[in-house]
């Protein structure tokens, strides 16, 4: 099973930046791809970010710009620099992990973490 932790929301001022970071730990074979949801209210779960194995990367058209996603392989953690957020940038973001545990794929979430932003 895979466990993550997250760290890094908060209230930030519009046009300001703020880094979330995921750890991931537990037994599992390989992480396979690493990313980020965010879920604002009322509204469905969507992908903001996401990083692959081999270092590939997607993000939303919303954030492309302005947010970058990392990885540090040897910590199991992923990383979202989050800069010149906006209001609408408001909602609860997810860590998400896919990861091979035996023989099987599977996802886990982290716990979420709330950003929001002052306009």
């Amino acid at each position: 099973q895979v466990q993550l932790v997250e760290s890094g929301g908060g209230l930030v001022q519009a046009g300001g930046s703020l880094r979330l970071s995921c750890a991931a730990s537990g037994r599992f074979f390989s992480i396979n791809a690493m990313g980020w949801y965010r879920q604002a209210p009322g509204k469905q779960r969507e992908l903001v970010a996401v990083i692959r194995s081999g270092g590939s990367t997607n993000y939303a058209d919303s954030v492309k710009g302005r947010f970058t996603i990392s990885r540090d392989n040897a910590k199991n953690t992923v990383y979202l620099q989050m800069n010149r957020l906006k209001p609408e940038d408001i909602a609860v973001y997810y860590c998400n992990v896919r990861a091979t545990v035996g023989v099987l794929e599977y996802d886990y979430w982290g716990q979420g973490t709330q950003v929001t932003v002052s306009s």
